[in-house]
């Protein structure tokens, strides 16, 4: 089964999961309230898919409740950092820098 895709698809995932268990419903009864596919909410839950704003909003929809439920104090530090390689512009940058001895 695939990992969470961050802390804040994991904690969002959860939630969901919450929200939907509470209502005593089931990920196909969300995904109709939603207007999505059931296997996206499954998704979803195992915190394996990074939503939209706009399935974030479809699925707090389908919950009955604000989205702000769903990622209130989801900071920054949730998400990893990008794993990146510099972009010419910046080994550019560099280049020049340790050629003038800064």
């Amino acid at each position: 089964m695939p990992e969470p895709t961050s802390d804040a698809t994991r904690i969002f995932g959860s939630r969901v999961r919450e929200n939907r268990q509470r209502l005593g419903i089931s990920q196909e009864t969300l995904a109709e309230l939603s207007g999505v596919h059931w296997t996206f909410v499954g998704q979803v839950e195992r915190g394996t898919r990074n939503l939209s704003l706009h399935n974030i909003i479809k699925i707090a929809a389908g919950l009955d409740i604000d989205p702000s439920v769903l990622v209130e104090g989801i900071g920054g530090d949730a998400i990893p950092a990008a794993v990146r390689e510099p972009s010419d512009a910046e080994r550019i940058r560099t280049q020049r820098k340790a050629a003038q001895g800064r």
